[in-house]
């Protein structure tokens, strides 16, 4: 992730109060960044097996019988013998399905001497961060990885290390901003075996998890944090290039830091149940990392794969909340509404303009539901509507109400 993405704010979604909201960042990471004003703290303590869960244990009993005033007397001697699954074999075996990330771009650079005195130039290019990623799937000529849309949003060209220290180049399969997932492959034959994925609706709170990732940067390669879930259906309003939008997660106390974008949440069975994406960032505040869940990342992936894009349906316009505005923006605007979205632009060739849409207009509902603001007006429309649906959209014009019927489009027809 580039750093102007490292400062991104999302807000809990559970209330929406007038309280400060927590901060929280995207995790991949700037190369070059320093740990400043960091404490090292070693402690010595017995060393228990995190994972303890038994898997199988066999019951020995011995009986013997001993005589005393005549009677019989039976002793039992129970000895338990048991196998489990350690964090260390867990790790062992994911491991090397874990990837850093290095997200390279075309530096712009200003030449101010010779023939155009002042122009940016290209500079070439330069690694601009580093994130993590997954190896989920393979094949005799194909790896396939998934990781954070923000970890290489912005890349010309996408390098990968492997566990053995090797560094290949990815191709770019499809990548979608708003549910921050991309997907990466690598052709060439590989002995590299992929992490299971796993169920994430069976998680449970308190259930243990470990996270497999790169904080702060490829020098820290393969570090390995543990904890529990916290919670399993976290629902957190992001900001990021496609605009705000409501995205459930996992929440965890597993360590996570920058660098570790893309990485991978592993249940005590060895499967991938999230890729860890996010964590609040206000100082004095530790233990609460987000990540998304597998069974969302999994359709995700498919869609990706299939088309190299998430469809969803057009509206055709760009919209900026009626909040942000200025008030002296808002002369001809009736006092009484003061929520909805502001109309910036409008495609020419989009069905919205063909219906009729303005810039300036505020849509305040569709379909009768209300909308606050861009975030709800997007939720609706990509989990309630199809491309092809007739959405009716209810606005102000000048302070007069009206409304009008738009065929939605396709996303993939526009990017066409």
């Amino acid at each position: 992730m580039v750093e102007n993405q490292e400062n991104q704010t999302i807000e809990s979604n559970d209330e929406k109060r007038k309280a400060k909201k927590p901060m929280f960042k995207c995790v991949c990471t700037t190369l070059g960044a320093g740990v400043i004003g960091s404490v090292l703290t070693l402690t010595i303590a017995p060393q228990l097996d995190y994972f303890s869960d038994d898997k199988t244990t066999e019951v020995l009993k011995e009986v013997t019988a001993t005589e005393q005033d005549n009677s019989s007397v039976n002793v039992e001697q129970v000895t338990a013998t048991t196998t489990s699954t350690s964090t260390a074999d867990i790790v062992e075996k994911a491991s090397k399905a874990i990837v850093g990330i290095t997200n390279i771009q075309n530096q712009q650079s200003v030449n101010p001497f010779g023939n155009g005195f002042g122009q940016n130039q290209n500079g070439g290019e330069v690694a601009s961060g580093t994130g993590s990623g997954v190896i989920y799937k393979v094949t005799d000529d194909v790896l396939y990885i998934v990781t954070n849309h923000h970890v290489i949003e912005g890349a010309t060209e996408i390098e990968l290390t492997l566990y053995d220290e090797s560094v290949v180049t990815a191709e770019l399969v499809g990548s979608d901003s708003l549910t921050d997932i991309a997907v990466l492959k690598v052709n060439g034959s590989y002995d590299i075996t992929p992490v299971a994925v796993g169920d994430s609706s069976e998680l449970r709170a308190g259930d243990k998890v470990i996270a497999i990732g790169n904080p702060l940067g490829l020098d820290l390669y393969g570090t390995v944090t543990q904890g529990i879930v916290s919670a399993v259906n976290r629902t957190i309003e992001t900001s990021n290039s496609a605009g705000a939008w409501e995205t459930e997660v996992i929440q965890t106390d597993a360590a996570i830091n920058p660098g570790n974008s893309g990485g991978a949440l592993i249940n005590t069975s060895g499967e991938l149940v999230g890729i860890n994406s996010m964590k609040i960032a206000e100082e004095n505040v530790e233990g609460l990392g987000f990540a998304i869940p597998s069974n969302d990342v999994v359709t995700i992936i498919d869609e990706l794969t299939k088309n190299g894009q998430i469809v969803r349906p057009y509206l055709g316009v760009s919209m900026v909340n009626l909040s942000e505005i200025p008030q002296y923006y808002l002369q001809n605007i009736s006092r009484d509404i003061t929520d909805g979205v502001v109309v910036a632009a409008v495609d020419e060739n989009s069905t919205a303009a063909q219906a009729g849409l303005q810039m300036e207009d505020i849509i305040v509902s569709i379909n009768d539901q209300k909308i606050s603001d861009s975030s709800e007006l997007r939720q609706y429309l990509y989990t309630k509507l199809a491309v092809g649906d007739v959405a009716t959209i209810q606005f102000y014009r000048n302070g007069e109400f009206s409304e009008v019927d738009v065929t939605l489009e396709s996303t993939q027809q526009i990017n066409e």
